[in-house]
């Protein structure tokens, strides 16, 4: 089976998909980050291709940062200064070519993640 990584936020204050969130993945390597790619969630709060395709596949060290702050902003969610959530950055480990699935929960409070499938 070939690798690959997808994902999606749910917001769960609201109770639907996250739309509009910008994603973004980069590559850790030891002290490095490389920026691989950047994206924005669609109506069903996911991203129209895989974030990680086939094609790009390795095994290693991931981040992913959701840009929560701008994206409670750009629904009207009544902003706090400092928000308190603003970048959450999400950092875990694929360790064999498999579907990894890393959804975000989200509410303008709290999230949490899981590896999905």
């Amino acid at each position: 089976m070939p690798g690959y990584l997808t994902t999606h936020v749910l917001d769960t204050a609201r109770g639907r998909p996250a739309e509009g969130m910008r994603v973004t993945l980069y590559r850790l390597d030891g002290g490095a980050r490389e920026k691989l790619r950047e994206t924005v969630t669609n109506a069903d709060g996911r991203t129209d291709a895989p974030i990680l395709p086939e094609t790009e596949f390795a095994t290693g060290g991931y981040e992913l940062v959701f840009e929560v702050g701008a994206w409670l902003d750009a629904t009207g969610t009544p902003p706090e200064s400092p928000r308190f959530l603003d970048e959450v950055p999400l950092r875990f480990g694929m360790s064999e070519a498999a579907h990894y699935h890393v959804p975000l929960l989200v509410s303008p409070f709290g999230y949490s993640t899981y590896r999905g499938s």
